[in-house]
């Protein structure tokens, strides 16, 4: 199994314990999103200590209330420069509370869109609040996007799904398909196409469990229920997510 989307630094797991637990449930594989610069240069220390874990870096769209700054891309840049450095994320939009600064998050967003497209690497896409702006955005910038591009914990219904795919989009779903209200979640999954589908925790976010800290380790459940959801085995949806996620991210082949 893979998770292409958790958060470890300052998130308050006990390691080495948290890793083998996330080992022994039969995650063979976990992609740490960045989210700061200094969470990403975290991230990194730890995926070149551990086998089987690699990186993204970026920064989320709520670090640009405070501005936009040139350092924030060279900072960037050298993280991105890693060899288990597997996309520029998370990074995006984010319109969810008031007195966010949306003109700071859209010019950030569209500079580390330039950034991976220069480096030649795939994004992972924070969206929340946001549709109309997020494909304005992504339309606009079709040309660099051409390595693809993740919408992370997708939240869009299954109505936009295809406005997104043809843009190159791949989607995460995570604990949310497992809770008893995520009606709107659970049909997005049925209804993605199933070579765009990849699975995520967002650790420690969105446990399936409600009320409790997620992990990597949680992830079985969630391949559950989107097997149930698009009416395959577990076996097979471990295998096409795989195979999907190798073709998102070549460097974890």
């Amino acid at each position: 199994m893979i998770d292409v989307h958790a958060h470890f630094a300052e998130e308050g797991y006990e390691f080495p314990a948290e890793w083998e637990k996330i080992g022994a449930a039969g995650v063979r594989t976990v992609i740490l999103a960045g989210d700061t610069i200094a969470h990403s240069r975290m991230h990194r220390a730890f995926a070149e200590a551990h086998e089987g874990c690699y990186y993204t870096a970026g920064v989320h769209p709520e670090s640009a209330n405070g501005g936009f700054r040139e350092d924030m891309i060279e900072g960037l840049r050298a993280l991105c420069l890693g060899p288990k450095c597997v996309a520029v994320g998370e990074i995006g939009l984010d319109y969810h509370y008031d007195g966010s600064d949306r003109p700071a998050q859209r010019e950030l967003f569209l500079r580390q869109i330039a950034l991976a497209s220069e480096l030649g690497l795939p994004i992972q896409i924070h969206s929340r609040d946001a549709c109309a702006d997020t494909l304005a955005i992504l339309r606009e910038q079709r040309e660099a996007l051409r390595r693809g591009f993740l919408m992370h914990c997708y939240s869009y219904g299954a109505e936009n799904l295809d406005a997104f795919a043809a843009l190159g989009a791949y989607f995460s779903f995570g604990g949310v398909v497992c809770f008893k209200n995520a009606r709107r979640a659970c049909e997005a999954a049925g209804a993605c196409p199933m070579d765009r589908l990849l699975t995520e925790t967002d650790s420690p976010y969105l446990s399936p469990f409600r009320g409790e800290k997620n992990s990597p380790a949680n992830l079985p459940v969630i391949a559950s229920k989107l097997a149930e959801l698009k009416g395959i085995s577990p076996e097979e949806l471990v295998r096409r997510v795989r195979e999907n996620a190798e073709r998102l991210f070549p460097k974890l082949r």
